[in-house]
């Protein structure tokens, strides 16, 4: 079965000459990046990497990172993303879980990752790698191409494990939807945390376009993000609907005529968004749904000029993909009528690493022929005409900027706090600043608790950190007993995450 390396090999030999990979330093052929991850390989083999065996990244962007990515395919392992900046004890039990044989780091990565991880930490390039007599054997389709770790409502980030057919099958599908080619350039600007990385990195590089990796930070810049478009005759590109919206206020978009379409996914896309962004800009604009245990995307929707719907659908199944809305007792809902969204297909992933519970709680039997299938917590309902509306989910799981995050995690570490009896989190839309996560917490009599945004800080990473911390003396419940989210108040300038860390203590507020 074919393999993600094979596919990046295949087109290395079809334009070897070709620029594959530039960024603000350097830019290296088809061949160049081959033999360079090539030589990564080779190393990491000689660690014993195989099959299954699991090497962790830390970097900025850069072609080193590329060919250290690739380098870990050629290898036969499955790279796993890691963002230096996460709190000590998150990457500890990362690394516990997922059981790394080495991490490659540059060298702002190396200094921190060098005082937490078991598994030797070496350069990009994996030189000084102590040699192992390990020899797992080479990956299949069914072996793993790389693992994301995503929120986790028990309290603790769950690692996604990725196959390489998901993947392929996720990346054969794009080419033949929107047909990338060598005149192509690809913008590479989603930190590689966040799943949609994935086809930026590969999806050029299967198909000899290029692909120009944006500077560290850059993405968060849309002048900067204008500014490479025109620079380098970027075609194709994502955003988070949350960033296309400060992209779209940008003057000099109407000054990128290279850009001939631009993916949305992450988040829900409003109607109003999408007709903003027609007005703005000829390229087209696709919305994508999936998530990281689909191997990115399931779905895939070509805007309409106008969009005039409640909302932008999210589309029809990718191929590949089986997409049922069920009821709560597993039967299929009719058209029109709302149901939990679960999907089948080679798209799956294995699992959770190290949660085999977890795993058989969330991929399970679906309601046709015995298929596996994930339950994906999302309420959606099928248009007659045959494609995909997105309702809103089941669960406590909310996006921000295109993160996904457990509210449950954030719960249970701020209620581990030694002074917190009961702590509630909603994610509100606080108007022109946007939607925020407010944290809602009780403190024992006299406990104040003035240390509790540092403690979260130290514990999650900063997007999952709450803005708002709003003390309670006691919380608003349903007739049945249950937090009553709808009238928790509304934080004001005070409950700023800012204030709480700066106080000493803390005014109640009812």
């Amino acid at each position: 079965m074919t393999r993600l390396h094979d596919l990046i090999l295949a087109q290395a030999h079809r334009t070897p000459d070709a620029v594959a990979v530039r960024d603000e330093r350097r830019e290296v052929t088809f061949s160049q990046l081959v033999a360079e991850a090539q030589g990564v390989a080779d190393r990491l083999r000689a660690a014993g990497a195989g099959a299954d065996a699991v090497v962790a990244v830390c970097a900025d962007r850069s072609v080193d990172l590329v060919a250290a990515l690739v380098g870990i395919l050629l290898a036969d392992a499955a790279y796993l993303p890691i963002d230096a900046t996460h709190p000590a004890s998150r990457l500890e039990y990362m690394f516990a879980e997922a059981r790394p044989i080495a991490v490659l780091a540059d060298p702002a990565g190396h200094e921190r990752l060098g005082r937490i991880s078991p598994a030797p930490v070496t350069g990009l390039d994996a030189t000084g790698l102590p040699a192992s007599t390990e020899r797992p054997g080479p990956a299949g389709g069914q072996s793993l191409a790389y693992v994301i770790y995503t929120s986790g409502s028990t309290g603790r980030p769950k690692g996604v494990a990725v196959p390489h057919q998901g993947i392929v099958n996720r990346l054969l599908w794009m080419q033949e939807y929107l047909n990338l080619t060598p005149a192509d350039v690809v913008l590479q600007k989603t930190p590689y945390t966040f799943d949609v990385s994935v086809w930026e990195f590969f999806w050029p590089l299967i198909t000899g376009a290029r692909l120009v990796m944006a500077a560290p930070d850059g993405h968060r810049d849309p002048e900067y993000l204008v500014e490479v478009i025109q620079r380098e005759g970027v075609t194709t590109m994502h955003f988070v609907p949350s960033m296309l919206e400060s992209f779209v206020r940008e003057e000099g978009l109407a000054e990128c005529p290279s850009l001939r379409r631009v993916i949305a996914s992450g988040e829900a896309l409003t109607p109003a968004l999408a007709n903003r962004f027609a007005a703005a800009h000829p390229a087209e604009l696709h919305n994508l749904y999936g998530p990281t245990e689909a191997s990115v995307d399931v779905t895939a929707w070509r805007c309409r000029r106008p969009e005039s719907g409640r909302s932008v659908p999210i589309g029809y199944p990718i191929t590949g993909v089986s997409c049922y809305v069920v009821r709560p007792d597993n039967t299929l809902c009719d058209p029109g009528e709302s149901g939990e969204l679960l999907l089948g297909g080679v798209c799956l992933a294995r699992g959770y690493l190290g949660q085999p519970e977890l795993t058989a709680e969330r991929f399970v039997t679906g309601p046709v022929d015995g298929e596996r299938v994930y339950r994906t917590g999302d309420i959606a309902q099928w248009h007659p005409d045959g494609y995909l509306e997105y309702v809103g989910r089941a669960d406590h799981q909310v996006k921000l900027r295109g993160f996904r995050i457990e509210l449950g995690e954030i719960e249970a570490v701020l209620a581990a706090h030694a002074e917190v009896t009961q702590a509630t989190v909603v994610l509100r839309d606080l108007g022109p600043m946007g939607p925020r996560l407010v944290a809602y917490v009780s403190t024992e009599v006299g406990g104040t608790a003035g240390d509790l945004v540092s403690y979260a800080s130290a514990q999650l990473p900063d997007y999952m950190v709450p803005s708002y911390f709003v003390r309670l003396d006691g919380f608003p419940v349903t007739s049945n007993g249950k937090v009553d989210r709808a009238a928790l108040p509304q934080p004001s300038r005070e409950h700023l995450a800012s204030s709480w860390a700066k106080a000493a203590s803390m005014a109640p507020t009812r």
